[in-house]
């Protein structure tokens, strides 16, 4: 990319999880889509739930930008790449606007993103039980960092538009640009690990046009689209030299991709990466089909393993083609739910056990409360489908289950925990097959997409 780049955008950031940042995103993406504009949409941090609201609410792919893991070049190239050709920009923050990696800086928090992006941010306020405290706590977020531009205020969950009118009059710099009512007819539905994925079977589409609509009618978008035309250009973003090369590389290989009710947690990124890089990306789904595809390896991500476990398990057929991949010697990578289903046996929360593939040890058990959460460096020990020891990268884990039985302390990883700097070992690999809990961001090693797809690569050769 040779020229700066020019595309109006928006951070929508929150006061803290929970206000309602996604309902807002979502709004606006049906609204400004119905008054036949293109959005790019995407979300800081780690979430693998959010972006599937995003997807069906924009009808492109959402793209995480996680500071800590990512880092400014890769994030700000990937921002590039995806909002080629889009009209606008949108860009959900996490949790809190200052909330991230780190209690005392901007590290892996929103932001740090609207600063690496220039982007006006738009704050997102729960307003419930609240009049003229809003210009309070507006104004202290607006300025806590002079560095970060907090341009404007929707008020989400206010008890009527007459109390609308009312926060409008308390808060006016920066200005307030409407506000939603509550609406419980429209929520999204929850399970335990936060929001449920965007199905059209979980989510309507009605749902979604809902919320257009009522955003629509309740926030002046001319005047948020004004302020995301105010973002100045970008420059253009140092694409890095293992992307830049792999940019036209022919195929290679076919990786078959775990994707189904059980298995879709993955970060567009990374399959940007592989795709880049010469593979083939080929979905199957371990719960229906019972083959495999002509495939040289297989990327196995997270997802919800635990609540379709009968399924997977009643189809014995599917399993067994998953171990014979394996014996094969080909590769296989599996991250969190992917390694539950790599594993023994799943135990659900009723204590009734359904039979894995059982190439790994241990029977995944799961809890009713978080097993890990945070953020984690991650080494490899010995050589993977990865590549030699000792590549480092970083992801992030959030789970509700733990493996009982396998031998820990022989983990194929040693993580570092970014809160507390906890050592610990992790992860298995017997033979071809490489299984762990963390949910690994590439953007961190590009050296680990290239060595899985090389890894790939040399069985087709052979």
């Amino acid at each position: 990319m040779t020229s700066a780049l020019e595309i109006p955008r928006l951070v929508i950031a929150g006061m803290a999880s929970g206000v309602g940042k996604t309902t807002v995103t979502v709004g606006l993406c049906r609204a400004l889509r119905a008054r036949g504009l293109s959005v790019a949409v995407f979300k800081c941090g780690p979430d693998y739930l959010d972006p599937t609201y995003h997807e069906r609410a924009a009808g492109r792919p959402c793209h995480n930008l996680d500071g800590w893991m990512m880092g400014r070049a890769a994030a700000t190239a990937t921002f590039a790449r995806a909002s080629a050709h889009a009209d606008v920009a949108l860009v959900e923050g996490m949790m809190g606007l200052f909330d991230g990696a780190s209690p005392t800086g901007d590290e892996g928090s929103t932001a740090e993103m609207a600063k690496w992006l220039d982007a006006p941010v738009l704050l997102v306020v729960d307003a419930s039980g609240m009049a003229r405290s809003i210009a309070a706590l507006v104004g202290g977020f607006a300025a806590f960092d002079p560095g970060l531009r907090v341009a404007g205020v929707v008020a989400n969950r206010a008890g009527s538009r007459g109390h609308v009118d009312l926060l409008g009059q308390a808060q006016r710099m920066p200005p307030m640009f409407g506000g939603l009512t509550k609406d419980g007819a429209l929520g999204f539905p929850e399970r335990h690990l936060g929001l449920r994925t965007a199905e059209r079977d979980v989510v309507p589409d009605a749902v979604l046009d809902g919320w257009g609509a009522r955003v629509a009618e309740a926030i002046d978008l001319d005047a948020l689209l004004t302020l995301a035309r105010s973002a100045p250009p970008l420059p253009a973003p140092e694409m890095p030299a293992v992307a830049a090369a792999a940019a036209a590389a022919p195929a290679r290989c076919r990786i078959g991709l775990a994707f189904d009710d059980a298995f879709h947690f993955y970060y567009e990124d990374n399959l940007c990466r592989l795709e880049a890089l010469g593979a083939d990306l080929v979905r199957f789904s371990p719960s229906r089909d019972a083959r495999l595809p002509d495939v040289d390896g297989l990327y196995i991500g997270g997802g919800y393993p635990e609540v379709h476990a009968a399924t997977l398990a009643a189809n014995s057929a599917m399993r067994e083609a998953v171990a014979g991949f394996a014996r094969s010697g080909r590769p296989i990578y599996a991250e969190c739910g992917g390694l539950m289903y790599l594993a023994q046996a799943i135990r659900g929360l009723d204590g009734r056990t359904h039979p894995m593939v059982g190439l790994l040890p241990g029977t995944a058990v799961m809890s009713d409360r978080l097993e890990a959460l945070g953020y984690v460096e991650v080494e490899t020990r010995e050589p993977s489908p990865f590549g030699p020891a000792g590549l480092r990268f970083r992801g992030h884990q959030f789970r509700y289950s733990r493996l009982e039985g396998g031998d820990v302390a022989a983990g194929a990883y040693t993580i570092r925990r970014r809160w507390g700097g906890e050592v610990t070992r992790e992860g298995f690999r017997t033979g071809s097959v490489l299984g762990s809990y963390v949910h690994a961001h590439w953007a961190s090693n590009p050296l680990v997409a290239q060595g899985f797809v090389a890894r790939c690569a040399a069985g087709r050769q052979a």
